[in-house]
């Protein structure tokens, strides 16, 4: 069935202007006007993410529905992914979110803005009591992940999706700034675009 609903979760520190968002959000204006997209600015509290995330999809149709996420992002898609049964493009996704970003306990800035907001202890604990124990029909799951990435290692992330559609790039970075180059391949698996 044709996906009608389309939701990017960007990642830490990020936002939906984000290049990657951007550009999924133009080619969608011009291919797919018709497709309803959201990409919301989500909040540091990762249960408060989830409960927006939640709240703003609850009347989406299920069978109609998919999900992008880029790093943290990837995180929460897969949440939402497992909780819904929804398909799902994970974009160099983060796997254990709650060690990675203890070290970020504090203020901080966001990148496409000046704001500064607060990381705080406790939304590691949520992090922890959000993460899914494993994955499950991982056809449902492609993952775009790039050995360059100079934030996660390629090979947990790669692990984390056993059986699932992996796309495995030789070079790139963590913000994926050759995203364009895989656009398509995302667009395909939503089954958005033919091209």
């Amino acid at each position: 069935m044709a996906i009608s609903h389309l939701l990017y979760l960007h990642g830490f520190r990020s936002s939906p202007q984000s290049t990657k968002a951007r550009q999924i959000a133009a080619w969608l204006q011009q291919h797919r006007p018709d497709l309803h997209w959201w990409c919301p600015q989500l909040p540091a509290s990762p249960k408060q993410a989830v409960a927006l995330i939640d709240s703003g999809t609850a009347d989406w149709p299920r069978e109609r529905m998919a999900v992008i996420g880029s790093s943290l992002g990837g995180f929460y898609a897969t949440l939402l992914a497992e909780r819904v049964g929804c398909p799902a493009v994970l974009l160099n996704p983060a796997v254990n979110p709650a060690r990675d970003l203890a070290h970020c306990i504090g203020e901080t800035t966001a990148w496409h803005s000046h704001e500064r907001f607060v990381f705080q202890r406790e939304f590691v604990d949520e992090l922890k009591a959000l993460t899914p124990p494993a994955i499950t029909r991982p056809e449902r799951y492609f993952a775009v992940i790039a050995k360059g990435d100079e934030v996660m290692d390629w090979r947990e992330m790669s692990s984390r999706y056993p059986g699932c559609r992996l796309k495995l790039l030789e070079g790139s970075d963590h913000a994926l700034s050759d995203f364009d180059a895989y656009l398509g391949d995302v667009l395909r698996f939503l089954v958005i675009s033919s091209g």
